[in-house]
């Protein structure tokens, strides 16, 4: 339980750092710590003043400390990682964001990150390339398609991700025909049940139940008694198919998201 306080220490940081006055939060927001020093709230919080102040060692201190009262506090590594990114400590940022996404890794906010961390880390890369009058390399995507000026590192980083975007493109389809499979399999079941139906009780004609390739005769309450478990069996499958299907889109888009910041700069030169 927070320490009412501290609180009220936090909410005076929360004003002065809404209207910019970022020494005054951070004044607030210090004497919260003193008072509650397990809240890792106002450590990300003074570690926000810190990177509006552009004191981005300090802002990464405070962060990492947040990160230790609270591991799963997702938003100290976000602040974490943009005070290593504005640092151009590209590879400890991007380890700090991957962190992130270990605990949550649907969070939209670490995910753009991601993103442009990587795109940031390529644009050092090719001024400095290009400050040293190195020849621009050129990258050549599945297809043919070239992006020109992507570094060796960002390259392969491109190809790996194109590689995981068709693996996973070819798992949605196949998914994608389960889901049919499944429909079908129900709607089939579902019209034999309803023909049964028509059919009045005791009536003595001759019935027959599909197993593999063979034809058994079997009473009409045994074969009702399947045809309903195996239309609660597919219903069940469908579900549980269409849930991953929506999790491969998200995926698929995700990374040709990915795939767009890190060439976008290059395929437009």
């Amino acid at each position: 339980m927070s320490n009412p306080d501290a609180e009220a220490k936090k909410d005076l940081g929360n004003k002065a750092f809404a209207a910019k006055e970022y020494d005054e939060a951070i004044k607030h927001y210090t004497a919260a710590i003193s008072i509650d020093s397990k809240n890792c709230v106002y450590y990300s919080n003074r570690s926000a003043c810190h990177g509006g102040k552009k004191e981005w060692a300090s802002a990464a201190k405070d962060a990492k400390e947040c990160i230790k009262v609270n591991p799963s506090f997702i938003k100290g590594y976000y602040r974490l990682a943009n005070a290593q990114s504005e640092q151009n400590e590209f590879e400890p940022a991007l380890a700090t964001v991957k962190q992130g996404l270990a605990i949550e890794s649907d969070n939209p906010q670490l995910q753009k990150q991601l993103r442009q961390i990587k795109a940031k880390r390529s644009g050092m890369r090719r001024a400095e390339n290009a400050s040293a009058n190195n020849a621009p390399s050129s990258a050549a995507m599945p297809g043919g398609m070239p992006y020109r000026n992507l570094d060796s590192s960002t390259s392969k980083e491109v190809m790996d991700l194109q590689q995981q975007l068709i693996t996973t493109t070819k798992e949605f389809r196949m998914v994608k025909a389960n889901i049919m499979k499944a429909q079908n399999g129900k709607r089939s079941n579902e019209l034999t049940r309803m023909e049964l139906e028509k059919l009045p009780q005791g009536t003595d004609a001759k019935m027959y139940r599909g197993v593999g390739k063979m034809f058994m005769l079997t009473g009409r309450s045994d074969i009702m008694s399947h045809l309903e478990e195996s239309i609660d069996k597919e219903g069940k499958e469908e579900k549980d198919l269409s849930a991953k299907l929506d999790y491969l889109e998200r995926r698929m888009k995700s990374q040709q998201q990915n795939i767009q910041e890190l060439t976008k700069s290059a395929s437009s030169e």
